[in-house]
């Protein structure tokens, strides 16, 4: 739909009367004024509609207004006027329906910038990156945020910090949920003897490296079966087009801080079929690959153009999808998809090492993060976004990873409302990957894997040890969102080799 709009009817009035200077994209574009001479959706983005179920609307609402002989200069300021402060016009009989879309998704800015109104967040831990801080109280203050949580392993991310949860009203922002959409930790408890972590090293290294890859255009030229990848793989133009790389990538582990390890699991008490004891065990940290970075880059990509000339351009990032809208429903389907993805990714690293070993799997245990949940939080139904962070729910089961050379936690959830049921989801870093390669050496770290009893087969040196916090601190810090009932001695160690670009 276009509206002709003469252009003896723009003089130079460009500033819509009462709105924020910051949401005003400067003076109207100039090839709009000049060039065009029709009102399309491009035209409409630049006033600031977002995509979805509200430009349909603004369109149909100014082809109506135009129709009726209303002068095209009033239809921008009204509509300016509506996208800046859509409460004032609910009641309007021309723009009400519009005003009400626009309300909902929270698209008026003077929230944004921090103003009254803002959310509110708890922080654990003491000694947090004041960026990763800056980060969440940024992420709070947007309109759709009701409140959020930080773990004491947060550091900063794109958008919503790493360790940051965060819980929004009718809307998901991609870059709250993460690049490696659905990132998780598997364990399996193996029937092998402790014995074997020393006695069978070889063939324990045999299998990590002939039933998985690592890096990132890791794949597999015979793919690997698995029922997920029947499931409906058109519900995103992105999931369609890359149906065949995931599933050449099924089975692999990428880079960055993933990694597959064989260790001594510890249990003080019996979890649920395994008794107290000293165990062998497989853990494996990795996410949807490729498959799942496109998604988040496509959509996080829509959400920034829905809402640009809305949004700061210092909260681009935080740009949101409503889920009331095509965009967002399509984003939330293919998370969904790549949540699946992702546990059948676990699923086949650790079935093929253990037919590869020959050995039964007495059981197993897997959570993630990097994902979005419906939830209902202090009787509102929520979108809780959990961006390397672990679920945490009264009774919910959970392994926090320390690093390379110092324990993984099982932990159980102690359902803390204030953290929104959630906890950290490892040890969390203290330095960039460019300040480790600057600053760590192997010698270092090599010392301290020794001390370990640890095996490195590989890795890269900005995955050793000191990068990270102490695990046992950030156990510490969050005593009241978990209680550790077992834990993991890394024993046999394999990452993406050094040179390769991190993923996580």
């Amino acid at each position: 739909m276009r509206l002709v709009f003469p252009l003896r009817f723009f003089g130079d009035e460009h500033q819509a009367i009462g709105m924020p200077e910051h949401v005003i994209m400067g003076r109207f574009p100039r090839e709009f004024l000049v060039k065009a001479r029709f009102m399309t959706d491009k035209d409409l983005l630049k006033l600031g509609v977002p995509r979805g179920k509200a430009l349909g609307l603004a369109l149909k609402v100014c082809h109506t207004r135009r129709k009726s002989g209303v002068a095209p200069k009033l239809i921008l300021r009204q509509l300016k006027g509506v996208v800046a402060r859509p409460e004032a016009y609910l009641l309007d009989e021309d723009y009400g329906s519009l005003a009400k879309i626009l309300a909902e998704q929270g698209v008026a800015s003077t929230v944004v910038r921090g103003e009254a109104g803002s959310a509110t967040f708890r922080q654990w831990g003491s000694d947090l990156d004041p960026a990763s801080v800056q980060q969440m109280e940024m992420a709070c203050r947007l309109p759709i945020s009701v409140r959020g949580a930080l773990m004491p392993d947060a550091h900063v991310g794109y958008g919503l910090p790493i360790g940051g949860v965060l819980a929004t009203r009718g809307a998901v922002i991609p870059y709250a949920v993460g690049v490696d959409i659905a990132c998780r930790v598997k364990m399996s408890v193996l029937d092998l003897p402790l014995s074997s972590l020393d006695e069978d090293e070889d063939r324990l290294r045999q299998a990590i490296a002939e039933e998985t890859r690592f890096g990132i255009g890791a794949s597999f030229k015979r793919h690997r079966q698995h029922e997920v990848m029947d499931r409906d793989w058109t519900v995103s133009p992105i999931t369609r087009q890359l149906r065949d790389k995931a599933w050449s990538q099924l089975g692999t582990s990428g880079s960055g801080n993933h990694f597959v390890e064989f260790g001594v699991l510890e249990i003080g008490a019996p979890i649920r079929d395994l008794e107290a004891g000293r165990y062998v065990a497989l853990l494996s940290h990795s996410g949807s690959r490729g498959t799942g970075a496109q998604v988040c880059a496509h959509y996080s990509k829509l959400a920034m153009s829905g809402l640009r000339g809305v949004l700061d351009s210092k909260y681009q990032q935080l740009s949101w999808l409503s889920l009331d809208s095509h965009e967002g429903q399509e984003y939330w389907a293919a998370m969904e998809l790549m949540g699946h993805y992702a546990s059948a990714n676990h699923a086949c690293i650790h079935d093929h090492i253990a037919r590869n070993l020959g050995v039964a799997v007495l059981g197993a245990l897997e959570n993630h993060h990097n994902f979005a949940w419906k939830e209902r939080h202090d009787g509102e139904d929520l979108v809780v976004h959990r961006k390397g962070a672990t679920p945490a729910g009264d009774g919910v089961l959970g392994i926090i990873p320390g690093t390379m050379a110092t324990p993984a936690y099982v932990v159980r959830g102690l359902g803390k409302a204030a953290a929104l049921n959630s906890a950290a989801h490892g040890a969390g870093r203290v330095m960039s990957r460019t300040q480790a390669k600057k600053t760590c050496s192997w010698e270092r770290a090599r010392s301290q894997l020794h001390d370990a009893g640890v095996t490195l087969i590989s890795a890269g040196l900005d995955e050793v040890p000191m990068v990270y916090k102490d695990i046992d601190a950030v156990m510490a810090a969050q005593a009241d969102l978990v209680t550790p009932i077992a834990r993991f001695f890394p024993r046999l160690v394999k990452m993406a080799p050094a040179g390769e670009r991190a993923e996580d």
